[in-house]
Formats: C-alpha cells, structure tokens, sequence
C-alpha cells in the first residue's frame, strides 16, 4: 500500500489543533522558531526547505517529508533540485534514507499533481 502524503499531512494538521488548545505557549513558540529558522536570510526560504527535507528523510520522518515536500512544490523546486538533495540525504544516511527518499519523491509527485 502506497503512502499518501497529503493524506499524512492533513491527518498532522488535524491533530496538531487539539495540542494547540492543551499546550498553546509550546505550540507558539515552536511557531516563533519554525518562522525565524525558515525566514529569507543569506540562504533562502526554497534551500531551507530543501536542508529541511534532507533531514527529515535522514530521521525518517513521514510528517516531515510531507510538509517540507509541499512547501517546496509551493516554493517552485524542481524535481531535480530535490533529487539533489535527496541524494546528499542519502550519502549521510546510508540504507535507511534511501528508502525514505524514494518515498520523498512519492510525496513530490503527490503534491505536484495537485498543485
């Protein structure tokens, strides 16, 4: 069975708003980070998103890839840009990000399609 990463991401999204009601001053401040680490500065928004990719494939993230996969399809990243980094993700990880790698590039045809 395929995994479905705009499924995996809108699942997150759901559940993330209960912890947004139970823990609200750690939810904001994940926020506050999330927006201050992501922000354009000397790298861009697209190649944070990209380093956040790689690492979310190297700890085998499946909420990770999906959100960072989409927000590079909405950033404009292509295909072989991700590859690229997939393929950095890979050399660090070993075995283990290989596999989660071929599922990041399932998320980026996923989230293209419905683009």
């Amino acid at each position: 069975m395929s995994k479905s990463y705009p499924e995996i991401t809108q699942r997150i999204s759901s559940n993330l708003k209960a912890l947004r009601g139970d823990i609200n001053d750690t939810m904001q401040g994940f926020s506050a980070m999330a927006k201050a680490a992501t922000s354009d500065g000397v790298l861009d928004k697209k190649t944070k998103e990209l380093i956040a990719l790689a690492i979310g494939v190297s700890t085998r993230c499946d909420g990770c890839i999906g959100f960072h996969t989409k927000a590079l399809v909405d950033l404009g990243a292509t295909k072989e840009e991700v590859e690229e980094t997939l393929a950095m993700a890979i050399y660090m990880g070993g075995g283990p990000s290989l596999m989660y790698a071929a599922d990041a590039m399932l998320a980026f045809e996923q989230f293209s399609e419905s683009k």
